[in-house]
Order: structure tokens, then sequence, then C-alpha cells
């Protein structure tokens, strides 16, 4: 739209033509045709200088603008800029969203198809069993049968038949108290004091009579082994078997013991050597004494072989008894240090109370503590903190909690609102022996053609046990 100013200065410059037109017709006597010539070129310079100064006025203003309009362009580049950040780092978070998420989905899944193998196994067992019982059946309830007496004929007797669970764990007791095994004799059932273990001690120490027998600790609630615990048992010459806590004491008195612990030692690198070429997320827990740790002697060869055998590190724990971990002179600590320094991770057992210093412990690279599930579920537990909150204290310093003897699934089930992430106990199996071996010289790994060890595993009823367990710890009070 023309403005107001325009169209009056073109109004001016039209009658100051025409005016000039005029004077020059009326004054200077030219013709009208010489002066309108006139007016019209005069009305052409004020239009051409008008239109001049309107463009050196309109100048400056367009400058601002372009200024303006550059600035603009700038703050919308770098607004864009921040956009592309901020798209960049939501990608990122979705990215890892989705990541967290996949990780998180995969152990559920191996945890479904874990529980359908279970499913499967428990069916097959069901049906075996009903395969068992049908001619027990089928003859009580046929009267020809009953009438007419059958030739005796052997029982039939299954490769393995599901127990009821008071029954195993009864047997499961009565294993625990005799250290039983299968395939061997029963036991030698005699005191610390009795004169024939001191010979025992020393004629296996002497002729290299030390069984081990591992003992698997499961995660929780799930029961995937994880890990392994190496027990070591000896025999006398009438290869009657010893457990540990029947021949320690005398070991350690007749000064045997730190000879014992490096044998077995030797065999536990070995197992675990064999354990890794099966499975990579598997580790073993070996016990050492505090009297191996003050032999100077034992332990430099101790500390010599375990050097040679550093790749073993991350998945090789030693274990010590609460009581020799508090106990430990200058020697001993330099010793533990030493171990510490070449990468080797340290489990504390035997505990008797729950007073620790978290801190303290992972400075000596303790990363394992087991307690009796009976002491995390005694009320009147000595505790400067409550259960509960045990785990996870511990967990801030990097050191796992174990709940061991367990016996019963409803030590398990009142053990998850603990939060306990790994458990040990007859209910998921007892220790088992392993076949004979003979030992490899120092540093050197095992024979390739041997076969691998017999570990246990958690039995299909028990984990069938705990499945249920779980499920009715799910559904709640109906």
């Amino acid at each position: 739209m023309i403005r107001i100013s325009t169209i009056f200065i073109a109004v001016c410059m039209v009658l100051i033509a025409s005016s000039l037109g005029f004077a020059l017709y009326a004054l200077a006597d030219l013709e009208p045709m010489h002066a309108a010539l006139v007016a019209l070129a005069a009305l052409t310079v004020l239009i051409l200088y008008n239109a001049a100064t309107m463009r050196l006025r309109e100048r400056p203003d367009l400058s601002g603008q372009i200024a303006d309009l550059s600035r603009g362009t700038a703050d919308l580049a770098r607004q864009v800029g921040e956009f592309g950040r901020r798209l960049h780092a939501v990608e990122g978070k979705i990215a890892s969203t989705s990541g967290n998420v996949e990780r998180r989905v995969d152990p559920l899944r191996e945890e479904i198809a874990e529980l359908g193998n279970l499913l499967k196994q428990l069916a097959v067992s069901v049906a075996a069993h009903e395969e068992l019982l049908k001619p027990e059946l089928s003859g009580l309830g046929s009267p020809v049968a009953k009438a007419a007496p059958a030739e005796p004929t052997p029982p039939v007797v299954p490769e393995k038949v599901e127990r009821s669970a008071p029954t195993e764990r009864a047997e499961i007791k009565a294993e625990s108290r005799s250290a039983a095994t299968a395939g061997q004799d029963r036991p030698a059932t005699v005191s610390a004091d009795d004169a024939r273990i001191v010979t025992a001690v020393k004629q296996a120490a002497d002729a290299n009579r030390i069984d081990l027998h591992l003992q698997p600790l499961v995660t929780l609630p799930q029961r995937k082994v994880r890990y392994y615990e190496a027990m070591s048992r000896i025999r006398d010459a009438d290869d009657n078997v010893i457990a540990a806590g029947d021949f320690i004491e005398a070991a350690e008195r007749t000064g045997a013991m730190a000879r014992i612990d490096e044998a077995v030692l030797l065999r536990c690198v070995q197992v675990l050597r064999r354990l890794l070429a099966r499975s990579k997320d598997v580790g073993l827990f070996c016990n050492i004494s505090g009297v191996t740790l003050r032999d100077t002697e034992v332990f430099r060869r101790c500390i010599d072989f375990l050097d040679a055998n550093r790749a073993l590190a991350p998945s090789f724990v030693l274990e010590m008894k609460q009581s020799t971990l508090r106990s430990l002179g200058p020697a001993e600590s330099e010793h533990l240090a030493a171990l510490a320094e070449r990468g080797f991770r340290f489990s504390i057992d035997n505990v008797t109370d729950l007073r620790f210093e978290p801190r303290e412990l992972a400075d000596r690279s303790v990363r394992f503590i087991k307690v009796p599930a009976a002491l995390l579920l005694d009320p009147k537990r000595a505790s400067d903190i409550h259960p509960s909150d045990l785990a996870d204290m511990l967990g801030r310093f990097g050191i796992d909690l174990i709940a061991e003897r367990i016996e019963d699934e409803r030590t398990v089930v009142d053990l998850l609102d603990y939060d306990v992430r790994f458990g040990q106990g007859f209910l998921f199996s007892p220790p088992r022996p392993l076949r004979t071996e003979s030992p490899t010289p120092s540093g050197t790994a095992a024979p390739e053609n041997q076969p691998a060890p017999a570990v246990p595993s958690p039995s299909v009823h028990a984990r069938a046990q705990g499945i249920a367990a779980l499920a009715r710890r799910a559904a709640g009070p109906t």
C-alpha cells in the first residue's frame, strides 16, 4: 500500500514542475511546447532526486536487516546443533535401555528354559514310577493273582527312585554326620584324641592317601551351580574314610596339616583346570589353614606353584576360618598380602558371629563370607547389623554373602528375604568324591586325555522342591 507521504511528495513535484513551466511561459515568453518540455524535465529531475535520496535512506535499514538475518541464522544453526546433540543423547539412552532390557531378559529366558527341562525330567520320573508300580497294582487288583501264589521273582530295583522329602533329608543328615561317600566303605567314626587318627594322618600324608570331595555352591533362587568347594578326606590303612572335622586337630598337632594343605592345593588346581575346560563360569574354593600360612617352607612352595598358575586366580578362592583371620600374625598377614598381589581372592567360613568390618576385609581381598543359615535366621544372634541388611552392606565393598549348611526348603524361602545370592548345603548336593588321579608337577597342566572329574550337581528332586516352594511363596496366603 502506497504511503500518504509518497503521494504528497509526488503531488508536490508535479506542482513544482507545473509552476516552473507556467512561469517560463508567462514571464519568459516561451512557447507552450517548450515550457511543457522544461516542466517535464524538471519533474524528471525531481523524481530521480527523490528516488536517489530514498535509496540512500533505505541502505542503512537493509544493512541492519541483513545483520539481523545473519544473527538469526547463526542462532538457528546453534539451536539445530543443540537439538542434534539432544537427539543423539536420546538415541544413546534408548540404545542402552534396549541393551539393558535384553540383558535382563536373557537370564529370564534361561531360567524359563531350565524350568521347562525340570518339568520334563519330573514328567519322565513320574512316568517311570507309574511303570514300576503298574505290575504291583495289577497284582493287587486281580483275584487270580490272589488265589494262585506266583513264583517268587527277584525285585526290580530302579536305577534312580525319587524319595520323599523327609526321607531324603534324614539320609542327607545321616550322611553329613558319618561323612559317608558313595561306593566307599563306612568312614571311621573315632575321636580326634584316638591314636589311630594320629597314625592315619601321618600315613596318609606320607602315602598321599588324601581324597577330594566337591560340594556345589548354587545361586539363589535359580540354583545354578556357580562354584564348588573342595573338601579333603583321608584314608587309613584299611581304606576307612576320615572326614576333615575328625582329623584336622590331630593333623595340626602332629605337624602334618601343612603337607596335607599342599597336596590338596595341588589337586585343587588340577580339578579347576578340568572344570574350566568344561565351563568358564565355574570357580573353586580351596581351604587353607593357619598352620600352612605360618609354615614358611611349605608356603614358599605353595606360592611358587600358585604363581605358576596365576591365570587361574579369578576362578580360584582360598578359604580360611574366621578365627584364623582374626588371629593372623605379621608373617601370616604378609603371606596373605603376597597372595592378594597375585590376584587370588579369599573366603571366610566357620563364622561364629556377624561382627564384620567390611572395609578391612575388602582391603585383605576377602570377597566371600560363608555364614551358616541357622546363624542368619537365629533371632538371638550376636550382630551389629540386621541380617536383612548384611548382604547389601557387604555388597557395597564387593563381598558376596553365602549361606551354608542349608538342609530344607523352608530355610531357602526364609533366606530369600535376606537377599542372599548364594547357598550351599546338603539340600542341593552332599559332598561327592572325585576319581583318584595322579598329581602333576608344579606349574604344569593336567593331561588332556584324562577324564574330567565327576562333579556333583543339585538333584532334580531338590530343585523341583525349590521351584514348588518359590511358587507357593509367590502365590501368597490363600
